[in-house]
């Protein structure tokens, strides 16, 4: 199970708190009346699928119900950092800082060798 933590309550809490809300920091068209079909479509349903980092809205939904942003990676699904919605998307480091280390396969190779 995924610790997610909160950047509001201040706490980690369980995945099944939170539901995932899209891609963060995407502008909103400012006459979305005025758009056309093609334009709306690329708003609201196409999306980068990136494998790395990427940068999300979350919900904390069985918690204080706000909306948040967070880094993950999509490769390993562990969360980099959360930041409160409106912040500025953070500078991240090269390495991620993470509570574990992944280990590839032929690192658990060589140690068994």
């Amino acid at each position: 199970m995924l610790l997610i933590y909160c950047p509001y309550c201040e706490e980690e809490r369980a995945e099944l708190e939170f539901r995932n809300g899209g891609d963060a920091h995407i502008a909103r068209p400012t006459n979305m009346a005025e758009i056309s079909d093609e334009e709306f479509e690329a708003y609201f349903f196409l999306r980068e699928n990136p494998k790395g980092v990427i940068f999300e809205r979350w919900r904390h939904i069985h918690g204080c119900g706000r909306f948040f942003n967070a880094a993950r990676d999509t490769v390993s699904d562990r969360f980099i950092t959360t930041y409160k919605a409106g912040e500025p998307k953070p500078v991240l480091d090269a390495e991620p800082k993470t509570p574990a280390t992944v280990e590839t396969y032929e690192a658990l190779e060589g140690a068994a060798q």
